[in-house]
């Protein structure tokens, strides 16, 4: 069975291990610090004041290094392994008998939420929110279902869930329509490989997210039945929570920022959470989903994203290296990294990219595969080279808005709760062609050449550095 655990234990040289005693208040602003525009880390933390005996674990899908973790492959091969992932195509799970979070069971009046170490992620947070995956099942057709709430902690056994997937919202419809609690269980601290086969979100009716396990990992994903609820869940799992969603009862969701990383939408009413079981291993690992500033929240839910767009300018006939929606884009920002032969290419690729299903392609940008899409100085110098705004730039306006874009204009009327919810939004898209002319223009294209060093390439500063001579970043 893999597990967390063993995955941390696997990768451990390549983890930010803080050893020292830290207050659950403070684990943000810390996580938040390993991330730079060059460097991002995975952080774990070994111990939780008031909280004996758990771990604390973030940034797992936060650049390319880390998802390569996950994918077992090189950071460069993260989006052609994901097509592959799809190509592979889902597997049956296993059910097993027994659960590394069985270990500790409560149940009725011994459940409490506050034995969790769940952070509160900004000021303006009105409860502790726990980041974690969520699984249900539809009454009527029995198809699984994967999806990321935020959950805001009410009480001992009560939390506000966020539904943000039409899915999700589907399902909870059909129980609010014939007043029945919704079964719901968040799973907290699972092998990452389940995090990553839940966030596919393209249409695939007849099998669960989940299902991907296998394609990703190489090992058959083991599940065990819930003790509350008629559920499956990972076996791996640190901790499980269990419950209904109430037909009927809500309280305020939010304020709590989104990917973008700003408060949108506002406060609005959400479902409430009643908890009946919590099932915790012996060695728990907290999985944190920090909201802010640059971490997993802009990474993960978008990387099943870029394998689509990838696949689909493949299909196209266009030379495509990569395909990445950039922290500092907000995940609005799409970069794709093309190598275009002829001219109408890459206007091609940009407006298939805004126009894909995908709602929260606002910008896109088109480069060559000189530039370094991960290093903004890069992206910056192309844009500011390479693009000629009044010919370079296109505007399609009129399109659909995403709800955590504060310039999108919410369609008020269109559905009941649009004012609150922001959905649906109008806003519009715009490409940016920062490529270099097509190589047939080649005395268009010399203009651009760039300068570097002798030897660029050929001479590595890492072998010229004795040990002790490289900067140290604390880590303790």
């Amino acid at each position: 069975m893999l597990s967390l655990s063993d995955f941390l234990v696997e990768h451990e040289s390549e983890i930010l291990h803080i050893r020292r005693p830290v207050d659950l208040d403070d684990v943000g602003a810390l996580t938040a610090q390993t991330s730079t525009p060059c460097r991002s880390d995975t952080v774990l933390f070994h111990e939780l004041r008031g909280y004996e005996g758990w771990r604390l674990v973030d940034h797992l899908f936060v650049d390319r290094a880390a998802q390569a973790r996950v994918l077992h492959c090189d950071p460069t091969e993260v989006v052609p392994s994901l097509v592959r992932v799809l190509e592979h195509g889902p597997r049956p799970l296993v059910e097993v008998d027994d659960a590394l979070h069985h270990h500790r069971i409560l149940l009725g009046d011994d459940v409490d939420l506050g034995i969790l170490p769940i952070p509160t992620h900004t000021d303006r947070d009105p409860y502790p929110y726990c980041t974690n995956f969520a699984v249900h099942r539809d009454p009527e057709t029995g198809q699984w279902n994967q999806m990321n709430p935020r959950c805001g902690v009410l009480g001992r056994r009560e939390m506000v869930s966020s539904f943000v997937t039409p899915t999700a919202n589907g399902i909870l419809a059909r129980h609010r329509a014939t007043g029945t609690p919704m079964p719901q269980a968040i799973v907290i601290g699972a092998h990452p490989a389940w995090e990553l086969a839940g966030v596919y979100t393209h249409p695939h009716e007849g099998w669960w997210e989940l299902e991907l396990f296998e394609a990703i990992t190489g090992h058959p994903g083991e599940m065990v039945r819930c003790r509350t609820v008629d559920l499956m869940v990972p076996a791996d799992a640190s901790a499980v929570i269990e419950g209904f969603v109430h037909p009927t009862r809500t309280a305020q969701d939010g304020p709590s920022p989104g990917p973008t990383m700003l408060f949108t939408p506002g406060p609005n009413q959400q479902p409430v959470f009643e908890v009946t079981a919590i099932t915790i291993s012996a060695d728990p690992v907290m999985r944190n989903h920090q909201m802010t500033p640059f971490t997993d929240h802009q990474e993960l839910p978008r990387l099943f994203h870029e394998a689509i767009i990838y696949r689909r300018l493949l299909g196209m006939g266009i030379g495509i290296r990569d395909v990445a929606f950039i922290q500092g884009g907000g995940a609005l920002t799409c970069v794709i990294q093309v190598e275009p032969s002829i001219d109408g290419q890459v206007t091609d690729a940009l407006l298939q990219v805004m126009g894909s299903s995908f709602t929260n392609t606002k910008m896109v940008v088109a480069v060559d595969p000189d530039v370094d899409i991960y290093d903004y100085r890069d992206l910056m110098y192309a844009m500011a080279t390479r693009v000629d705004p009044a010919r370079d730039v296109l505007i399609v306006p009129h399109t659909r808005g995403w709800v955590f874009d504060p310039s999108a204009q919410p369609l008020v009327g269109a559905l009941p709760n649009t004012e609150s919810s922001r959905f649906p939004s109008l806003g519009s898209r715009w490409g940016v062609d920062a490529t270099k002319p097509v190589p047939y223009r080649s005395s268009e294209r010399e203009r651009f050449e760039r300068a570097w060093p002798k030897n660029w390439g050929r001479v590595d500063l890492a072998d010229y550095l004795d040990p002790d001579s490289r900067p140290t970043t604390s880590t303790s």
